[in-house]
């Protein structure tokens, strides 16, 4: 009979997952500090080892190195209700064979026990200092607790990785993390969109180029594989590669060799690639638009990102820590209200946590107050009207949530307009033009009718005309404008 030992603070816990391994078969001594684990393994290592990471004496993980040096045989499993990439990166780093956040499934947990039983322990690898836990992604949901242990898992390695997902979703930040959690850290991150290059040019920007390659090659210019040697190579949305581009990058993933356009000098590649899609890359593969063999290389270790909608109970988090990052920025220190947090959870999110992050940006520049409310985050999201319909004709939520929409593009592309003094008049001018605009195509572009239709002067009229530069046709006479 094998025996498990477990190390959690939770009463219930222990006596839970005790039934629950008694069960399976194993004999099962549960303890509830770091210092009754130690006095139990003077008498040797049980063969499984259950720890929860805080512990009343300590830190579990920090305590597990010096326990998996001393038996490097033995296998661990870590509980945690510390739900972060941070926590799936420490467990890995210590050699632990399997990491479960709570709240866990007790059939998780005794298939965990069972395969360290018939696979045996991890031998324990020195691991990342505290100083270089900056890591980007955020979330506690177990749709997000599902990546952070693949990225644990692959960190310490170079097997190519392929993130798929949804715009927004956060592939680069994935792909960051690897690379700033990974032996390359020191080295460039150099990431390339291939969405964005032109076809004809994305061989040169991957490869570089000799002086005279082509029209306006006017000197030698290096590829982004010769940027990022050393480090980590991000493709960006890979499905978008053409296909002689393909043939070429597939060569290079199978030699580790390159040339640049136009050159004859064979260059050894030491890059690590990630690359990430939004697009099905097994239906364009079906479709003849993407190489099979290179979707292959590409896939060796798949990670599929969740949409935000997917992964709703994130988004207060998300919320909270945008708008920490937005005060820490410059912008207005800014917090969200419960009721607001319930119509970001209900929204769907099309663009996802990019989607997010913008409008939490938005908020803290345009909220009246400084607790965010659940009206605010409707304007935002364009459903005021919908939500609380004016109560009365003709109210103009619409022109204000419009209004509200030009502040906060403004805020997002040109945040220094805000404060440059001619912010008034941007305005005034951008709903005036189409006003008076419209206003003249109703009237034929008689001036004297459609100032009274306005509620102006005519001569007021002219002047806005001149000024904004309107050309009018049409008649202005007294009797056009009696007819």
């Amino acid at each position: 009979m094998s025996h498990v030992l477990v190390v959690d603070d939770d009463a219930a816990i222990r006596t839970v997952v005790g039934q629950a391994l008694r069960r399976a078969g194993h004999e099962v001594t549960a303890v509830e500090t770091l210092a009754r684990l130690d006095r139990l393994l003077v008498g040797g290592a049980p063969d499984v080892l259950v720890t929860d990471v805080i512990l009343p004496d300590g830190d579990g993980i920090d305590h597990i190195r010096g326990i998996a040096r001393r038996f490097p045989a033995l296998p661990i499993i870590i509980l945690s209700a510390q739900n972060t990439l941070t926590t799936a990166v420490r467990a890995a780093e210590v050699g632990a064979y399997e990491y479960l956040p709570k709240p866990f499934d007790l059939d998780a947990l005794t298939n965990a026990v069972a395969g360290a039983l018939a696979r045996g322990g991890v031998m324990v690898e020195e691991g990342l200092g505290d100083d270089d836990r900056a890591l980007p992604l955020i979330g506690r949901s177990q749709a997000m607790q599902g990546v952070y242990r693949v990225i644990a898992r692959v960190v310490s390695t170079d097997l190519t990785v392929l993130v798929s997902g949804e715009s927004g979703t956060g592939k680069e930040l994935v792909a960051r993390a690897i690379h700033d959690l990974g032996p390359r850290r020191a080295a460039p991150f150099v990431a390339i969109n291939m969405a964005a290059i032109p076809r004809e040019l994305i061989e040169a920007e991957l490869f570089g180029h000799e002086r005279g390659a082509f029209t306006g090659a006017a000197q030698r210019n290096a590829g982004r594989f010769e940027q990022a040697a050393g480090g980590t190579l991000f493709l960006d949305e890979i499905g978008d590669m053409p296909m002689e581009a393909q043939t070429r990058l597939l060569r290079v993933l199978q030699s580790g060799e390159f040339t640049t356009v136009g050159g004859a000098r064979t260059i050894r590649t030491d890059v690590r690639i990630v690359a990430a899609t939004n697009r099905d890359l097994t239906q364009q593969v079906a479709s003849g638009q993407f190489r099979e063999d290179l979707f292959y290389r590409l896939n060796v270790v798949p990670i599929a990102l969740p949409a935000l909608r997917e992964r709703r109970q994130d988004i207060p988090l998300l919320a909270r820590h945008f708008l920490e990052n937005a005060a820490a920025q410059g912008l207005p220190r800014r917090k969200i209200g419960s009721h607001a947090l319930d119509v970001l959870i209900a929204h769907d999110w099309p663009g996802n946590v990019r989607e997010l992050e913008n409008l939490m940006r938005r908020l803290a520049v345009l909220a009246r107050d400084e607790v965010i409310d659940a009206e605010a985050v409707r304007v935002m999201l364009g459903e005021a009207m919908l939500a609380q319909p004016s109560s009365a004709p003709g109210g103009t939520g619409d022109l204000a949530a419009a209004v509200r929409g030009f502040l906060a593009k403004l805020a997002i592309e040109r945040p220094s307009a805000l404060d440059d003094g001619t912010l008034y008049d941007r305005v005034i001018g951008e709903v005036e033009r189409p006003l008076i605009e419209v206003m003249l195509a109703r009237h034929g572009g008689n001036q004297l009718r459609t100032a009274r239709a306005m509620g102006i002067n005519r001569n007021t009229l002219r002047k806005r005309l001149d000024s904004l530069h309107i050309g009018v046709s049409g008649d202005d006479d007294e009797a056009g404008a009696s007819a």
